[in-house]
């Protein structure tokens, strides 16, 4: 797939009508919904339907299930993520035609024109960091546009045009594509390599990260205190400044006491959390409904982008509070006999670790179930052994085989060497390589007062409801034997 290459940003208005490849993916629709807004003629496709699709077409989008040439109508402007294949008859026809072609980073890069950009980056917290800062600058008045990889609770969306004059939005690192955005604020959350099949090492990942900080527009980075990867990007930014070579405010939060926004006091109960944050002048007691140290990191670094912006401490305390999460990440699909089954996208070792700790403080008596999607055989190859340490925190782990999305297989990695290389003595791993038969299998280990939750960002998403279902067919089944 390579690197992203930059260019100089077109006006969302100088567009015409675009058409989205893609548009109902997580990292697009939110886009798409910003253009409709503006008043761009939007149509898309996307090989699946979806809330996302539907809610596009309610908004005014032309939509369709399935890529074919024709579906580009009148567009002008064609956009196309990393993961769109050459061979897509979509974007063969776009270049056929000599349309515009955009990488969706720049059509989201195109939105930022004219506003005070937020730009969140890091390998793992970006969805919630973005969509807690949006959520607190909402509460706070300001009124502000966003984009979010991920639609908030109780909403069909991830991208918002608002009155005022900021814009935050989700920076991905996988491709390089966080380089393009003209971001006034760069918020680093963690550096921990990955998408090495992109970057080639973790040095080129940690300087990708390096110039996402230093980028010749951004007057303020907020970066974690505790993070290693975090802590030796602060200390080149540092070195920039005492060269003369950047003037970029830094702001750091963590748990760290040297850390400018801290956090103190943490305590976990159930799906939540209530600790101390704080600067040098001012804080007080926060409490999140949302659940997991990161989370907590993540509150603190939201609490960091609010104050420089002025929000005053209190309002960003309280907006915390309201803060409700957004879709896959901790997500209670449904309970049914006891049984909590929860939906989460993480997977990258530290992600899925992550979420399983939360899961743990959450469970109560009940036993941590995972059902573990690895996603793609690149991922797969390079992380087996992490991934396995990681669902050695569950107490049952299923694993499916491998999402491979955009990637052909790779012969010898598969969802097995994950499940095999699991410790003896800590999670009961059971491999399930037939996609169908993973919501069965997973109804049939869980019991009352266990907390399930599928994790991975492929399709494993659909075994959750799935895994509902089943368990209300069994209750059905034992309560008809019994009668």
């Amino acid at each position: 797939m390579g690197l992203v290459e930059t260019i100089e940003l077109p006006k969302p208005a100088d567009l015409g009508p675009v058409h989205f490849i893609a548009i109902g993916g997580s990292g697009m629709n939110g886009i798409a919904t910003a253009f409709l807004q503006l008043g761009i003629p939007v149509s898309g496709s996307d090989r699946q339907d979806s809330p996302y699709l539907r809610a596009l077409e309610a908004a005014g989008a032309r939509v369709y299930v399935g890529h074919a040439a024709a579906q580009l109508g009148d567009a002008r402007t064609v956009v196309a993520s990393s993961a769109i294949r050459e061979d897509n008859p979509e974007l063969a026809e776009a270049k056929r035609r000599g349309l515009r072609v955009l990488h969706r980073s720049a059509a989201l890069g195109s939105l930022m024109l004219g506003r005070r950009g937020i730009a969140v980056a890091g390998t793992h917290g970006k969805t919630t960091t973005t969509a807690m800062i949006a959520s607190v600058l909402t509460g706070a008045g300001l009124d502000p546009s966003f984009v979010i990889g991920g639609a908030l609770t109780g909403s069909k969306s991830g991208g918002h045009i608002g009155g005022g004059n900021v814009l935050v939005i989700e920076a991905d690192e996988s491709d390089g594509s966080f380089l393009q955005y003209p971001a006034e604020i760069a918020v680093v959350t963690n550096v921990d390599p990955d998408h090495l099949i992109n970057w080639g090492s973790a040095e080129n990942y940690a300087d990708g990260f390096f110039r996402f900080a230093t980028g010749k527009a951004v007057r303020l980075l907020v970066v974690s205190a505790d993070d290693p990867g975090a802590v030796a990007l602060t200390q080149r930014v540092r070195a920039e400044a005492a060269n003369g070579n950047t003037a970029i405010e830094i702001v750091t939060f963590g748990e760290s006491e040297a850390a400018d926004v801290r956090f103190s006091g943490a305590d976990f109960v159930g799906t939540g959390s209530s600790f101390e944050l704080r600067t040098a002048d001012e804080g007080g007691p926060v409490t999140l409904s949302v659940p997991g140290d990161y989370n907590v990191r993540n509150a603190a670094a939201s609490y960091a982008v609010g104050a420089w912006l002025g929000v005053p401490d209190e309002v960003i305390r309280v907006q915390l509070a309201k803060y409700r999460g957004t879709y896959r990440r901790f997500q209670l699909v449904g309970t049914v006999n006891g049984i909590r089954v929860y939906d989460d996208y993480a997977h990258h070792p530290t992600e899925v670790a992550n979420t399983l700790a939360a899961a743990r403080t959450g469970v109560g008596d009940g036993r941590v179930v995972v059902c573990f999607q690895p996603h793609l055989y690149t991922r797969t190859r390079d992380f087996w052994r992490e991934l396995a340490g990681a669902l050695e925190r569950a107490d049952q782990a299923i694993v499916m085989d491998v999402c491979g999305d955009r990637e052909d297989p790779i012969p010898g990695i598969d969802g097995r060497m994950v499940a095999d290389a699991v410790a003896v003595g800590t999670a009961e791993v059971t491999y399930e390589p037939v996609w169908d038969e993973a919501a069965p299998t997973v109804a049939r280990i869980a019991r009352p007062g266990d907390l399930v939750i599928t994790v991975g960002c492929g399709d494993v998403t659909k075994v959750a409801p799935k895994i509902v279902a089943e368990l209300e067919r069994q209750r059905f089944s034992r309560a008809g034997a019994a009668g």
